[in-house]
């Protein structure tokens, strides 16, 4: 049985994580102050012995005090404010959360010598900004454009580089566009495919910005969550950046009557101007992690179909 901290724990892709942990009879701590993220979607998994620890990884004295007492086997860096227009609007206080925290950990593991197995940290495709080379490999040009983006990056390298340089066990992900079960419609950092979902069950309107021709890699939760366990796991993976994805790309009207098909009913759309900062074309070339072994399960109709099935409680 290993020792697993995952800062974020509570949030969509966290507690999907969490529950994959927990299922393999795993010792998990969750740390993350509810933020964004949902206690409903781990409170199960704390009556099977994880532990939730309800603070901010910018408390950076708690943080660094829970490592050096637990000594962690595996650390996964997921706690973040995952919203770009959240970063344009408050980029100094996102800059702690989304940068300095996960410095913090790195920091603390190496100062005080920790005997950790992995430590993964979750970027995002984000980094890569418009630059139009398509698919985007991990050694295209990078283009964050947004203070979200650009802390990523950052912790991207401070993850990759402090792993070189200090003997880190270290390794990153790019993720792309993920979606699945857990998704909050109701937050303002959601996926746009849950905020589809949800406008499907309520009759409501759904804005789209742009044509809706803008593209982008869409990979199911499981998919991802199938990468982070084999990246903690595959020593080859190490000191490096993998895209996490599916390697297809898929435009936003064809994902919405994909979305449609799958519930079986029609979305009134609302087309606005499209949105500063945001990405007009993406998606992933995944040959790099597949090397490892990584095949993604899910197209997008399936995705969707399990999707709806887990969401609308039908099994």
């Amino acid at each position: 049985m290993d020792k697993y901290l995952v800062t974020g724990g509570a949030g969509f892709i966290g507690s999907n994580l969490v529950e994959n942990l927990v299922a393999q009879g795993n010792e998990v701590v969750v740390v993350d102050d509810l933020s964004m993220g949902k206690y409903s979607n781990i409170a199960e998994f704390v009556e099977c012995g994880l532990t939730f620890l309800k603070k901010s990884i910018t408390d950076f004295t708690f943080m660094q005090d829970l490592l050096k007492k637990e000594k962690f086997d595996y650390i996964v860096l997921l706690g973040a404010v995952a919203s770009v227009a959240d970063s344009i609007e408050r980029p100094q206080e996102t800059h702690k959360i989304n940068m300095e925290a996960n410095l913090n950990v790195f920091e603390t593991v190496r100062k005080f010598k920790l005997p950790v197995k992995k430590i993964l940290f979750a970027s995002s495709a984000a980094i890569y900004g418009n630059d139009p080379e398509l698919p985007k490999k991990e050694t295209s040009p990078v283009d964050p454009l947004t203070p979200y983006a650009i802390d990523k990056f950052a912790s991207e390298r401070y993850a990759v580089d402090y792993g070189k340089l200090y003997g880190l066990p270290t390794v990153a992900t790019r993720f792309f566009n993920v979606y699945g079960p857990k998704q909050n419609p109701e937050s303002p950092y959601s996926g746009v495919l849950s905020i589809i979902h949800n406008c499907l069950l309520n009759d409501s309107k759904f804005t789209v910005f742009g044509d809706g021709e803008q593209t982008r890699d869409f990979t199911y939760v499981k998919d991802v969550i199938n990468a982070l366990m084999l990246l903690l796991h595959d020593d080859r993976a190490l000191h490096d950046v993998y895209n996490v994805a599916t390697g297809n790309q898929t435009t936003l009207n064809d994902d919405i009557h994909a979305f449609e098909k799958a519930m079986g009913k029609k979305i009134d759309i609302e087309y606005l101007p499209a949105r500063t900062g945001d990405i007009k074309e993406s998606y992933a070339d995944i040959s790099k992690i597949s090397s490892l072994g990584y095949r993604p399960d899910f197209s997008i109709e399936q995705g969707l179909k399990k999707y709806v099935q887990a969401e609308d409680g039908i099994r």
